[in-house]
């Protein structure tokens, strides 16, 4: 499985503490150049700077040669993301940001982000959902309290 991902969903998973699901639900995640040095900027919290600084076997960098020009109301890190999905036929596209994921849908690419993943991990029994929700709106993730509300009392299989 192909699976490329933008920086806010492993920076909020690392943030919570649950990024070894990432390898535990896809094994490997490649990540696009720009989202390294992204991950790596000085502006970055500094956990995932230090993170990033020794990456786990788990994680690829590839570099992205020509970033989609199509893409340009992205900021640089989903753009390069969604490129190097579209360019790989990527399985997944790992991605937050509304207008993204919107992108990403309309080039027919299959989009999950950081609550599709707690979802799924919770559907699997690795987490409690409820509590790593909680431990997530601790951060400065943005979600409606709508969708959260609707993912809580979604009935488990």
């Amino acid at each position: 499985m192909i699976v490329v991902s933008d920086t806010s969903p492993i920076n909020y998973l690392l943030l919570i503490n649950q990024l070894d699901l990432l390898p535990r639900l896809y094994q490997q995640i490649i990540i696009p150049d720009v989202v390294h040095n992204e991950m790596l900027d000085s502006a970055a919290p500094q956990v995932l700077q230090q993170w990033i600084a020794n990456p786990p076997i788990w994680l690829t960098v590839q570099a992205v040669s020509a970033i989609d020009e199509t893409l340009g109301a992205l900021d640089p890190g989903e753009q390069a993301a969604i490129t190097l999905a579209q360019t790989l036929q990527a399985d997944l596209l790992i991605v937050d940001e509304r207008l993204g994921r919107q992108m990403a849908r309309a080039r027919g690419l299959h989009i999950i982000g950081t609550l599709g993943i707690l979802d799924d991990a919770a559907a699997q029994g690795l987490i409690d959902l409820a509590e790593t929700i909680a431990r997530l709106q601790q951060t400065n993730f943005r979600v409606s309290r709508r969708i959260i509300q609707a993912l809580l009392q979604k009935p488990m299989n």
